[in-house]
């Protein structure tokens, strides 16, 4: 099987969250269903103050969907929504 490139998209609740506790507790989560460290992290201006982060990963086409990985990012207080916004076959 391939590897594929995920992009989580996630949405705070509100412009005071705390994104690093969000972005470590992702991380976590990330590291446990995928199976990788490969990890990028970016924070995205949305409007007013609000920034969403993109969270970039590898894990193996093997695992199939996200859904459950992004069920789970969802339970982490002050996460309003979590997508997958882009999921691509890597090359090499």
């Amino acid at each position: 099987m391939s590897q594929v490139v995920i992009t989580l998209k996630i949405m705070p609740k509100s412009p005071e969250i705390n994104l690093n506790t969000i972005e470590t507790d992702a991380k976590k989560k990330i590291i446990d269903f995928s199976q990788t460290r490969e990890i990028k992290t970016e924070q995205e201006p949305i409007a007013f103050g609000l920034k969403a982060i993109k969270i970039i990963f590898v894990m193996d086409e093997s695992k199939g969907s996200t859904d459950s990985l992004e069920e789970s990012i969802k339970t982490i207080p002050g996460v309003n929504s979590v997508e997958a916004v882009d999921v691509r076959r890597a090359i090499g």
